[in-house]
């Protein structure tokens, strides 16, 4: 985990509103993260990111969503001054990154990559390491933030256990837990349920609410489309380091159509008639068959399916997932387990 520390601001005042508190945008602009034309090429002529405009709103859970490789890390590097981009711009609490990331980054809490722990010490001690390196937090009261931060994430009884012991999954809890020692305006979790069982997810996804219900707008990167469906408001899609899209969460599904389910005893009549009405990639399972709806409208292949003597039992078009969504914005499968 890459874990911010804080410094002073600028002491130079250089111009670029790096001074004082990490505020909002002086222009109004209320997104908590902004770039524009943001790009990335490696050495040997490698594009990472490729031109990407992105708009995170304040108060959001917002999904960063693409295959392994799409771009998504570097983007996040960038957007807490690991590296530099190549061109374009980035604004992180409305003050511009890298330049600025001396005042911004105590404001942010990350989890990049995996936590960065020392195996040696017990949790309860790695996490007392990383409060101490805060020059803002107050050391009479950091024994309260380390057992509250232990506490929030389930690991208080493994809190005296060496960080070498302890599974990808506790790991990945101790790292989000270093992220939380401080109250955060913005908290940047790079596949935060990596290596978790399902009871995990299903508890990383509620304190991520819970964050959110406080104020906390979080910027959360994943591969895993149940997961963004589940607990974002808004997401941005990624693919080969270009932004596909970018919204509410359900304003993406909506704007895919749904598949077009039919339930009947007679699967392989179905399926043929579907076929000769239009309907495309139409796929038998049992009593059930679904296909991409044709064009025209759905109360003709209600009656061609009666007038051939297809049983209907049941008859409708499911919503749109945002695995439909993806797939039909970039043409790529995708992981959706959650």
């Amino acid at each position: 985990m890459d874990q911010p520390s804080a410094t002073d601001p600028d002491p130079e005042g250089s111009g670029d509103g790096a001074g004082g508190d990490a505020g909002g945008d002086e222009s109004g602009d209320e997104s908590v993260i902004r770039t524009r034309a943001l790009t990335k090429r490696y050495r040997g002529g490698q594009l990472a990111v490729d031109g990407l405009d992105l708009t995170v709103p304040a108060g959001s859970v917002f999904g960063f969503l693409g295959p392994n490789g799409s771009g998504k890390t570097t983007t996040i590097r960038m957007l807490m001054g690991l590296i530099e981009p190549t061109s374009g711009t980035a604004r992180v609490l409305g003050r511009p990154m890298p330049r600025a990331a001396r005042t911004v980054l105590p404001h942010v809490g990350a989890l990049i990559e995996g936590p960065a722990l020392y195996g040696f010490l017990s949790g309860r001690d790695n996490l007392v390491r990383y409060d101490a390196a805060d020059p803002t937090a107050d050391p009479r009261t950091r024994n309260t933030r380390v057992a509250a931060a232990l506490d929030r994430v389930g690991l208080a009884a493994a809190a005296g256990k060496k960080a070498k012991a302890y599974s990808l999954g506790m790991k990945q809890r101790l790292g989000l837990a270093a992220a939380l020692l401080q109250p955060r305006r913005l908290l940047v979790l790079d596949e935060p349920t990596n290596g978790l069982d399902p009871q995990g997810m299903r508890e990383i996804r509620s304190l991520v609410r819970e964050l959110a219900s406080d104020g906390t707008t979080v910027f959360l990167s994943s591969h895993l489309l149940d997961e963004i469906e589940q607990v974002c408001t808004h997401a941005a899609v990624m693919a080969q380091g270009r932004l596909i899209t970018q919204g509410l969460v359900a304003d993406l599904a909506a704007g895919t159509r749904g598949r077009l389910v039919v339930t009947t005893p007679d699967p392989a009549d179905a399926a043929r008639v579907l076929k000769e009405q239009g309907a495309g990639d139409v796929v038998v399972a049992e009593d059930r068959v679904t296909a991409d709806p044709p064009d025209g409208e759905l109360a003709d292949i209600t009656m061609a399916l009666v007038t051939a003597g297809v049983r209907v039992r049941g008859f409708g078009v499911e919503r749109a997932s945002l695995e439909d969504a993806f797939v039909a914005l970039t043409g790529e499968g995708f992981d959706v387990a959650g």
